[in-house]
Parts: C-alpha cells; structure tokens; sequence
C-alpha cells in the first residue's frame, strides 16, 4: 500500500510551495491541479500528493508533524544548511533513537522534521 495524498491548512500557500519545490523537491502536480494562492498540488519523487489549502488559522495538535526522510546524515545537513542559509533559524540537527533529525516550524503554519538514520 502507497501514501497517496496528504492535506495541509497553511496560511499562505505560495510561500509553502516555494519552501516545499526549493528545499524539499516536490513539483507542481500537473494535470490541470491548481497552483495558486488558494489552494496548490504538488507531488514527490514516489508520486504522493501534498494538496495545501489556505486557512486563516492553522491549527494542529501538538505532535503533528510532516517528515521527509534522507539517505545520509549529510544529507541532512545539508537541507539545515540550506534552511539556515536561506534565513530559517533552526537549531542544529541532533541525534535521537538512531537518527540524525531537525524539526522547524515553517512560517505558513506547518512543523516539518528532516530525517536519517545513523549508521
């Protein structure tokens, strides 16, 4: 069985696509899908769907997260690298149950971790 979409409230959804296709790689979905200040679609390399629609108030529970999982801890460090370059302030990466892991709470709304697994 495969992951086929994921639904986010942001509060602004072109913000959340531009850190999402420049930081993470996903890619406007195609196919007539919408991308625009209301609502956007944007796929991964395993073809899941992130649809985000714009809310006023986003609001989830405190362990909800979004993760996107790396090959090496240097490939981690390298998306905090780029996030920090880029003018997020994150602290570092650290390890935790054998991984190397960030967690950053992304300005639309959204708490996203960047993962791996050690050794």
């Amino acid at each position: 069985m495969k992951l086929n979409h994921i639904n986010l409230g942001v509060t602004d959804v072109l913000q959340a696509v531009d850190i999402f296709q420049r930081y993470f790689g996903l890619r406007p979905a195609g196919g007539g899908m919408p991308l625009d200040e209301k609502m956007a679609f944007l796929r991964d390399d395993d073809g899941a769907l992130l649809s985000m629609f714009r809310v006023n108030d986003v609001q989830y529970p405190k362990v909800f997260h979004i993760g996107f999982l790396q090959d090496t801890p240097e490939q981690v460090r390298a998306v905090h690298r780029q996030l920090t370059d880029g003018g997020f302030h994150i602290p570092g990466p650290s390890e935790n149950h054998g991984r190397l892991t960030f967690y950053f709470t992304a300005p639309f709304g959204v708490v996203i971790e960047v993962e791996s697994f050690l050794g």
